[in-house]
């Protein structure tokens, strides 16, 4: 399982070129024993980006005993393919809170305006429909 974080800020998407695929994706990352997605989130966008983010959907439903802590919503989910497996995705809306001090894994970033995104031929199809189906829902 793996998740991924779709920041965006004022009509542009933060993506990542990933240095094994080539591709430009959203940051993000594989879900660690003991780690909700919430905090797999904020970690490896946190190591990918250098920024500080939270998750920006959640149901908001009043305390119930049971209930430990409230997880962000994804706004999509899929199964993809990664060349020689496939992956569970859960893809999140979040939003910077910050920066840290430490510098991002070694990748590019790039800052892309969603409304020339489909004339981004660099960027993949399935990816240029999350971003937009993530930025109709703001």
């Amino acid at each position: 399982m793996v998740i991924a974080g779709v920041i965006l800020d004022a009509g542009k998407v933060l993506l990542r070129r990933h240095p094994t695929l080539g591709k430009w994706l959203p940051p993000g990352g594989h879900i660690l024993p003991g780690e909700t997605p919430d905090d797999a989130v904020r970690r490896e966008l946190r190591e990918e980006t250098g920024l500080l983010v939270e998750p920006t959907d959640y149901a908001h439903l009043p305390p119930i005993e049971a209930i430990k802590k409230e997880l962000a919503l994804p706004f999509y989910v899929n199964v993809h393919s990664v060349g020689d497996h496939d992956h569970c995705c859960f893809f999140y809306r979040c939003r910077v809170v910050g920066h840290t001090n430490e510098p991002p894994e070694p990748a590019e970033l790039r800052w892309f305006d969603v409304r020339t995104l489909d004339e981004a031929p660099e960027v993949p199809e399935d990816v240029k429909y999350i971003v937009k189906l993530a930025a109709k829902k703001m």
